[in-house]
């Protein structure tokens, strides 16, 4: 299994844990980063969405599929400036910005990552070591 696809994987497996929870209990979570409890089913509805991401990620990385690899990393990065400035423009509270981060942290773990894979996928020249 190559680097970018074990980081996919990863990724996957906290958003089987984190779906779940939003899905069953939103306001333990929510709890533990004093986010206000809520009974709307929006909290609900990201539940979903993340364990649906989680089997696309997944999938991912078990078939080493290096397009969507690289296109996890854009979507990431986008999720953790989405969280910043809506924490940052009082919309909601700035504990978001710890989920934000968690992307970002694996975004940039499948950066690095894709660019690991391709330099070990580079064949070595005669003479060169």
């Amino acid at each position: 299994m190559s680097k970018s696809a074990l980081s996919a994987k990863v990724f996957a497996a906290y958003l089987f844990v984190i779906g779940p929870v939003l899905i069953l209990a939103p306001n333990f979570l929510l709890g533990l980063f004093g986010i206000a409890p809520t009974t709307e089913v929006w909290i609900r509805v990201i539940g979903v969405m993340a364990c649906v991401l989680g089997v696309y990620s997944w999938v991912a990385g078990k078939h080493e599929n290096k397009p969507f690899l690289e296109a996890s990393v854009y979507t990431r990065s986008l999720v953790f400036v989405a969280f910043t400035v809506f924490a940052l423009s009082g919309m909601v509270s700035p504990m978001l910005i710890l989920f934000g981060l968690v992307d970002l942290g694996g975004a940039l773990w499948t950066w690095f990552a894709l660019r690991a894979d391709a330099q070990s996928a580079r064949p070595v020249l005669a003479g060169q070591h």
